[in-house]
């Protein structure tokens, strides 16, 4: 890559982060993800890190896919419509640079209003009373604010993923009509539709159970929980399913590499509606 397509690169990205940060939906959702973080973790109550993982786990699971959908549906949409992605489209700007910097300053300012909150949710350990063993009853290893670091660490990953799809969102959809169903559908599939589909193609046989654990892997909620799981508590007994370690860091990527692709691939492709 040269130094002019760096140079575009950056100032697409930081045109788009000014863009997101100017908007009033943008702090109103980052506000209220904030909130019931805190909420959630202040009526937990945790006596240590690896507790406050497993009460924040499912959370964000379901609201980290909501947040960079309801960030990144209209990142390409907005332009479209209002002839911006027409005026871009004459400079001398590839899709692929056009495309990877708009992610770059979406997903900046996601990852600020996902990894904030959670860092600071963290204090409450200490402010509760510190860790209350060393060793968590349900977790093998002794308790440690690096296996919370793990976690955030693991949940802006996921971030970045999901704004990924939504980028792929974005860039195919015609409408903000379509874009809204879309996204919402994908929202749903994301939290319960992949791992409902893989139940059912084990109870009929579809998926093997020696292959279950690469299967999970393929659905980012499923590769997400597994790798928290395996890396940050995984002493914790669970009679559920857990994805394949390997297999979700390659779902995950697949995921990323995917649907930037697709919307490299898209995004010049159809009228202004």
């Amino acid at each position: 890559m040269t130094r002019e397509s760096v140079d575009r690169l950056f100032v697409v990205a930081s045109r788009e982060l000014t863009t997101v940060a100017r908007t009033r939906a943008f702090l109103a959702l980052a506000a209220g993800f904030a909130a019931l973080v805190a909420a959630l973790a202040w009526s937990a109550e945790p006596t240590g890190y690896a507790p406050l993982v497993l009460d924040l786990l499912t959370p964000v699971e379901v609201l980290v896919p909501a947040l960079a959908l309801a960030f990144g549906y209209r990142t390409v949409l907005g332009d479209r419509e209002r002839g911006e992605l027409d005026v871009v489209r004459t400079y001398p700007v590839s899709r692929a640079t056009f495309v990877v910097g708009a992610y770059l300053g979406r997903a900046a300012a996601l990852l600020v209003a996902v990894v904030v909150p959670l860092f600071g949710v963290a204090a409450l350990v200490p402010a509760v009373g510190g860790v209350g063993t060393t060793v968590v009853a349900s977790h093998a290893a002794a308790d440690s604010p690096v296996l919370y670091v793990r976690f955030v660490v693991l949940a802006a990953a996921f971030a970045l993923v999901l704004m990924a799809v939504a980028m792929a969102v974005s860039a195919t959809a015609r409408s903000t009509r379509a874009g809204l169903a879309v996204a919402v559908a994908l929202g749903l599939a994301l939290v319960v539709g992949f791992d409902a589909g893989i139940v059912a193609g084990l109870a009929g046989g579809v998926v093997g159970d020696d292959a279950l654990g690469l299967a999970l892997g393929a659905s980012p909620n499923s590769a997400f929980r597994g790798l928290v799981l395996s890396t940050v508590v995984g002493g914790v007994e669970s009679s559920a399913p857990v994805a394949d370690p390997a297999a979700s860091l390659f779902g995950l990527a697949a995921w990323l590499v995917g649907s930037l692709g697709l919307a490299a691939v898209t995004v010049w492709s159809g009228r202004r509606r």
